[in-house]
């Protein structure tokens, strides 16, 4: 949702939240309400039914029931860290729970409490949700002249379309979950609903919000869920279910081809215009669903701003964020983006992909290059080719990051601990008008860049999985080329006239573009662009696929390239199935590396769901019975 809605009714939540406080009087204190807790009686209203919505829609990232960094909207602990996109980061001493996550070390008691908040982040979400429908139905009864015709049911289809959302987050973490309706009074569930049957009641939930939702945002306000969006994630919970019954594949594509059609959205121009502060761009055709942030909205904390991102950023050095060093980069992901003589992924097509030792530059080997850019002659360390959306997306040594300075070795908080790259895709331009906060603990680490937890890029790779799985070889490689060329119009620029920059690189002087351009269409040739930092190359997928197992890795190859450093990594390799594969290669190439690695637990398929945290096993209780049955592998009850 825009600035401008998010401050207006986040001021109304605030508003009904003091209406539901009690001012102590001069008596028994064990006669008057809990302080915080919320008044029916006065939310029973149209403006009450808003806020309660517009609450269910602020769990998407953490708030301050559900903890620090594991209720991140971004998954960047369970779906980047665990998944080899990403390590840790930081250093030893700092949020070591997330070090047992990372080493699958799940079981520890500290590993559960973040776990635990993960938990608390969703169903917050969905207890909200169903808030919302409950309310809804009281003021429908009492009031049924406050709305307009059809606003009531489109309240209730974005309603439901959180609920599903929320449902799906937490089925994808913990499988084996509970349903809450809005007309449950026990919530003490037992989590005993057949896995087909829970991605059923996900589906149902979003067919019904499609049915109820107009075919734009409500008021207009970007952000609200609508028709398309409801469609569009459908179509995503559709292919999850078919790691279960492969007859969704067919289902999935019958989804998104209609979604496809609606053009309500398409892929950004390019792709620096896809993660960004810029205001023109920050919530664009490509988004599904994002977590939409505020800043600078009168709230003293920053809390409203991208809590659950404030430890990814540079820490130390001369930048600009000046904190936290966490969800860095590994070298895996960066020697993902190597590309061979055609600007294809060498990991199709060279077993070696990975093979480079790390140095000082990073894993990517240099080679000593002469060539002219910018009419001045270089010789200098030139790295090998790469798909030109490594660099936004990673932070390295010696490259702009995006328009502030060029990242350096003193940005890294123990490069030796894990690596020497940042993550990049969160962080804010230097040109994007107030997009960092001005309150807080260290504000420069706080933005409203939209998290995106669904966009059509991401559907579009899905789409290209269904066309493969129904044998549609040539569809899928459309798709992926559609990907590819988007990829290759946008390469990473001076960005500043910052005295780094222009001592490191004196061809900057006068050029403080961000972007510089590789391509300036879509043909069909492979173009490539050579600057002092990088040699940006990427090609099109040009001979026909014919061989099925050849074209699902290129759909998964080319998801990893687009999604990277999104949280996606490691829910796509469990319902792959390669997760253990992948993962323990991993492992076994990356502890040469990153010496804690060392200590991880071997991947095994206990690991194909997260432990349910201990403490809601506990609260589950009636008497001593469980009724949240532990995930297998990891304990009793």
């Amino acid at each position: 949702m825009n600035r401008h809605m998010w401050q207006r009714l986040m001021y109304s939540v605030a508003g009904l939240v003091v209406i539901a406080g009690v001012t102590y009087a001069c008596k028994d204190f064990l006669d008057q309400p809990a302080q915080g807790t919320v008044d029916q009686a006065t939310l029973t209203t149209k403006a009450g039914v808003e806020g309660s919505l517009i609450a269910a829609y602020r769990s998407l990232d953490c708030t301050s029931n559900s903890g620090a960094w594991g209720c991140a909207a971004s998954n960047w602990v369970w779906g980047s860290v665990t998944g080899n996109d990403a390590y840790k980061g930081s250093d030893l001493g700092d949020q070591q729970p997330i070090n047992d996550i990372e080493t699958f070390l799940w079981s520890v008691g500290e590993a559960d409490g973040y776990i635990n908040q993960k938990w608390a982040q969703v169903y917050e979400g969905v207890a909200r949700a169903n808030a919302t429908l409950r309310l809804l139905e009281q003021v429908e009864a009492a009031h049924p002249g406050d709305f307009a015709a059809g606003e009531a049911d489109q309240i209730r289809g974005e309603a439901l379309f959180l609920r599903a959302h929320y449902h799906f987050e937490a089925y994808r973490m913990w499988g084996h979950i509970p349903y809450y309706f809005e007309t449950d009074a026990d919530l003490r569930k037992p989590n005993d609903l057949p896995l087909d049957s829970i991605v059923k009641l996900i589906i149902a939930d979003l067919a019904t919000a499609e049915s109820l939702l107009p075919d734009a945002p409500r008021n207009a306000e970007k952000g609200r869920a609508f028709k398309w969006s409801a469609m569009a994630y459908k179509g995503r919970v559709q292919v999850y279910a078919a790691a279960l019954d492969p007859s969704y594949w067919a289902a999935a594509k019958t989804t998104f081809d209609a979604v496809k059609t609606s053009l309500k959205f398409a892929l950004e121009t390019s792709y620096d215009h896809v993660w960004t502060a810029l205001p023109a761009y920050r919530y664009g055709k490509e988004t599904i669903l994002a977590y939409q942030a505020s800043v600078r909205d009168g709230e003293p904390n920053g809390q409203n701003s991208n809590f659950g991102e404030r430890l990814n950023f540079p820490y130390g050095g001369d930048n600009h964020f000046t904190c936290c060093g966490f969800h860095q980069p590994s070298f895996n992901l960066i020697n993902f983006f190597r590309v061979d003589a055609a600007g294809l992924p060498m990991a199709m097509s060279n077993p070696a992909w990975n093979s480079p030792a790390p140095d000082v530059g990073g894993a990517i080997p240099v080679t000593d290059t002469q060539f002219v850019w910018k009419g001045q002659n270089f010789t200098a360390g030139h790295a090998a080719a790469v798909d030109p959306r490594l660099d936004w997306t990673a932070g390295r040594d010696g490259v702009p990051y995006k328009d502030w300075n060029v990242h350096q070795r003193s940005w890294i908080r123990d490069a030796s601990y894990s690596g020497p790259y940042s993550p990049k895709k969160n962080a804010h331009e230097q040109a994007a008008p107030d997009a960092e906060d001005n309150v807080g603990w260290v504000a420069t680490q706080t933005n409203n860049v939209p998290i995106h937890l669904f966009r059509y890029a991401d559907m579009l790779l899905l789409d290209a999985e269904a066309e493969v799985e129904l044998g549609n070889l040539e569809a899928a490689r459309t798709i992926v080329n559609q990907i590819r060329a988007r990829a290759g119009i946008a390469a990473q620029g001076c960005g500043s006239a910052d005295t780094t920059v222009l001592n490191r690189y004196p061809a900057c002087a006068g050029d403080t573009r961000m972007v510089d351009t590789l391509r300036a269409n879509l043909a069909t040739s492979v173009d490539s662009l050579q600057t002092p930092w990088a040699f940006y190359k990427i090609g099109l997928y040009t001979t026909p696929w014919t061989v099925a197992s050849y074209a699902r890795d290129a759909v998964r190859a080319e998801r990893r390239l687009e999604m990277a450093m999104e949280g996606q990594r490691f829910f796509d390799l469990r319902r792959w199935g390669a997760a253990d594969t992948a993962v323990n290669n991993y492992v076994a190439k990356e502890k040469t590396r990153i010496g804690y690695l060392g200590a991880s637990a071997p991947f095994t398929s206990q690991y194909q769901f997260y432990p349910i945290p201990s403490v809601q096993i506990e609260l589950s209780k009636v008497g001593s019975e469980c009724r949240l049955v532990q995930n297998t592998g990891w304990g009793t009850c």
